[in-house]
């Protein structure tokens, strides 16, 4: 579907019958959301001149069957954010809510997304 880039092996997860040895469409659709956050607080963070020293990111999603339908109920990302000292920590926290709400695959979706941030002030 892409060219130019390697392919990836992708097949049905553990839970639902599948060898659970290869990328999942569920792992793909977090990795998606997880990436585009990443590139777009990097984006929103830039075109704001905040600085930062690191971001680390993990997340996870919760399925259910509700109404007959399987699916995504929660998708939940828990960005650590390290900044410089003397940073902001709200302004921080702004910039992280501004990368969410712009990320194309997060706008794009109709699970909500939330944020569970941990922002860390360095010290001299």
């Amino acid at each position: 579907m892409a060219a130019g880039v390697p392919p990836l092996r992708s097949a049905p997860p553990k839970e639902f019958d599948g060898p659970g040895d290869a990328w999942s469409p569920e792992q793909f659709l977090l990795a998606a959301v997880g990436t585009c956050f990443m590139f777009t607080f990097r984006a929103v963070a830039r075109g704001s001149k905040f600085d930062y020293s690191s971001l680390d990111l993990s997340g996870s999603g919760t399925v259910d069957r509700e109404e007959g339908t399987t699916h995504f109920t929660e998708i939940v990302l828990r960005p650590r954010l390290t900044l410089p000292n003397g940073a902001d920590p709200e302004r921080a926290k702004r910039m992280l809510e501004k990368g969410k709400n712009a990320c194309l695959v997060t706008s794009s979706l109709s699970v909500p997304v939330r944020l569970e941030s941990e922002i860390v002030v360095e010290s001299v």
